[in-house]
């Protein structure tokens, strides 16, 4: 029985659903010009909409937004409920009785939590698993404790459909039978010691703890509390047991694991951890069915990448992605069925050249959900799994932007969040795929109290004579002369696609007085498979020539952008083709921004971690692949280096180690170029931290004013 009960009349009046609509915040036309552009700051405090649960009858949603005090600069969420069935019905805030993240309804109804808090504030702080009954006016009953294993901070969990099994997710020693103990090894010394045939010994961010995995263990659940020590899903110590991380690391999360319907069993994604890992793309799937017996590798004809599986609500198919290219990260994900009786396998989309991504069963089984990039937009798309035949949904009036959180409720009706260059993401709800009406208000009014940009999309003939898109984002009304700044995405296989970012936001720098020009070189993403394979060892090439050619293009379109005053910046594979441009294409610009861009390839080949990726991008190890590496080594054109350059690195960063920012820091300096180094210590390949935000910013806008503003106004 559903516990939300009370009729919507009920519900308090929290409204952030009010006039103007999206659209209408969109396209304020003159009105916007006499209102304040955005800042850095505006940016960061801005409030960010969390991915939304739906209890089972899809009846009710409950979303989190996480807000910033424009003082402090610290974050914390606020969760509020929200009655999908009655329109126009307000949002109410609920109160948890304590701080909660990761909230998920359970097939129960009751919402289910993390926190590191407790009601008794002497206890132990670490995260544990709870729950609370809601009603529909936002009363809550709780917080009641689920799982609360001493010793483990619980990374994450699923509820089993049936409501009577939790999975529970934490760093666990692989020597440990329970969840939640502690290793039987012992050292003397701070010193870690790794095995070379053991995988990786230091991942995105973080040095890997020798023997310790994430690990998956399923508890028996008894009037809402998990019992007994579990069992684990990668078998234990039993005979051909599984050593690896799930969910996969450094990102993986709740799409790693999937239940039966009926409870039986659990998918689960992982990667084996030993000597081929730092050079494998080989995700595979398993099969767990709770007995503690060794998991079944359901996916082991594939050696490439396997990954989101989802059980079909009759249980009889299992759906997932799948790459056919080993090695590859960047292959296209082609959705596959397999008959869970049979174990026939079918590749479903292979003659669609679109890559899936969120893939999930529409609520009656009928058919599969998905996204995938396209042509700068992430639309929605239908696929049947008869035919494999794919239809693009029409969610939104004009372009669709970036859809996100893709969820099918009971009796047609699809929810998702959906965002753009203009405005952050936002709730919105479609019936039988129809335009959606957009359900919450959090951050477009304050968008409307801004002046508004406008971005224009534009094509033009690129290299090998191949069809390359861009965009143009600016103030609506700014009259010229309007300096430029060139913005390169990273991947490189990617795109600065119409979406919302909170790190690299064309909005905020056009906002500053800049015309920000993206082009989506040869290697994006959204354009084909061939597009984007044609990068491959063709770093320096085809995609210089797209910018080039893009930013030319731009100008002409634009007469009111000023190409004589001119910037580029970008980060990672962008930062690559920063340093790339400074020695190829040295007297274009009067300034750069390099963020965590490659420097000297022989040094990062052997610093970097995921080896798969220069591998398959050149061709093969360095020592294999010596001459493809040094034909688009920025290192070897530092003799025609000549525009300043800030240098932005993080220290945490193990993907681009902040010594390949160092290297090119040490080249300015040598010859005389005007530069700065910026050095986050606390940060990975992303500056995350809202501090460091608004500083990176501040330090960018510098810059960039410096080299772009009139000579009157600018600090030689």
């Amino acid at each position: 029985m559903e516990r939300i009960f009370l009729s919507a009349a009920a519900i308090a009046a929290v409204s952030l659903l009010s006039s103007p609509t999206l659209a209408q915040a969109q396209q304020e036309g003159t009105a916007a010009a006499q209102k304040a552009p955005m800042t850095a700051r505006d940016l960061i405090v801005m409030p960010r909409l969390g991915a939304p649960t739906v209890t089972p009858s899809g009846q009710y949603a409950v979303y989190s937004v996480t807000y910033t005090d424009p003082e402090t600069l610290r974050r914390s969420p606020l969760h509020y409920l929200l009655d999908l069935k009655t329109p126009g019905a307000d949002p109410v805030e609920i109160n948890l009785g304590i701080a909660g993240f990761s909230l998920a309804f359970g097939p129960d109804n009751f919402l289910y939590f993390l926190s590191y808090d407790h009601p008794d504030e002497s206890r132990e702080e670490r995260a544990r698993v709870w729950r609370v009954a809601l009603e529909a006016n936002g009363n809550v009953t709780g917080p009641m404790p689920v799982a609360d294993i001493p010793g483990t901070d619980i990374a994450g969990f699923s509820i089993a459909p049936t409501s009577d099994k939790i999975a529970l997710w934490a760093e666990v020693a692989r020597d440990c039978e329970r969840f939640g103990c502690e290793s039987d090894e012992r050292t003397i010394g701070s010193g870690r010691l790794y095995d070379g045939d053991a995988g990786f010994y230091r991942h995105w961010d973080r040095w890997t703890q020798p023997g310790v995995f994430n690990r998956v263990f399923v508890f028996e659940l008894e009037n809402g509390k998990a019992v007994g020590d579990g069992v684990a899903l990668d078998g234990g110590d039993s005979e051909g047991a599984f050593v690896g991380n799930t969910p996969t690391m450094p990102f993986g999360g709740g799409e790693d694991i999937a239940w039966a319907p009926d409870g039986s069993g659990v998918y689960f994604v992982a990667r084996r951890a030993d000597a081929k890992e730092p050079g494998s793309t080989d995700l595979d799937i398993y099969w767990s069915d709770l007995t503690g017996a060794a998991p079944v590798e359901l996916t082991v004809a594939n050696e490439a990448h396997d990954s989101s599986p989802a059980a079909s609500p009759d249980g009889k198919t299992l759906a997932y992605l799948a790459m056919a290219r080993p090695g590859y990260e960047s292959d296209r994900l082609v959705v596959h069925l397999r008959d869970l009786q049979t174990g026939e396998t079918r590749a479903l989309t292979q003659d669609t050249d679109l890559s899936f991504g969120g893939l999930s069963w529409s609520a009656d089984g009928s058919h599969l959900l998905a996204t995938a990039s396209k042509v700068l937009d992430t639309p929605a798309f239908r696929i049947d799994p008869q035919t494999g035949a794919v239809t693009e949904l029409n969610l939104m009036a004009g372009a669709e932007a970036h859809i996100g959180n893709l969820t099918s409720l009971p009796g047609g009706q699809l929810l998702f969040t959906r965002d753009s260059i203009g405005v952050p993401a936002e709730l919105f709800l479609s019936d039988f795929a129809e335009t959606a009406r957009p359900l919450t208000n959090v951050v477009t009014d304050r968008m409307g109290t801004m002046a508004s940009t406008r971005t224009t999309r534009f094509s033009f003939v690129g290299a090998d004579g191949d069809t390359v898109w861009g965009q143009i984002t600016r103030l609506e009304n700014q009259e010229g002369p309007i300096p430029a700044i060139l913005y390169i995405h990273g991947g490189p296989q990617g795109s600065f696609s119409d979406s919302w970012s909170s790190r690299w936001n064309p909005r905020v720098v056009a906002s500053q007085g800049y015309a920000v020009i993206s082009v989506d070189f040869h290697g994006s993403a959204g354009y084909g498979q061939d597009f984007m394979d044609s990068i491959n060892r063709d770093w320096g090439g085809k995609p210089l020539e797209d910018l080039q050619k893009g930013l030319e293009a731009a100008l002409e379109l634009d007469p009111q952008i000023d190409g004589t005053r001119a910037c580029a910046m970008g980060a990672s594979y962008g930062g690559y083709m920063v340093n790339w441009i400074a020695g190829n294409w040295p007297d274009r610009f009067d300034c750069l921004v390099q963020h965590d861009g490659l420097f000297d390839m022989r040094s990062f080949y052997y610093s970097t971690e995921e080896l798969w990726f220069p591998r398959w991008d050149f061709g093969g190890s360095y020592s294999e692949a010596k001459e493809t590496y040094e034909r688009w080594n920025p290192v070897n054109h530092i003799d025609k280096w000549q525009t300043p350059m800030l240098v932005i690195t993080g220290e945490k960063d193990f993907r681009v180690p902040y010594t390949q920012g160092l290297q090119s820091f040490t080249v300015l300096q040598e010859r005389g170029i005007p530069s700065q180094l910026l050095v986050f210590p606390d940060e990975n390949h992303w500056v995350l931290g809202a501090k460091n935000s608004l500083q990176w910013h501040n330090t960018v806008f510098a810059w960039l004013d410096r080299w772009l503003k009139p000579e009157g106004d600018a600090e030689e």
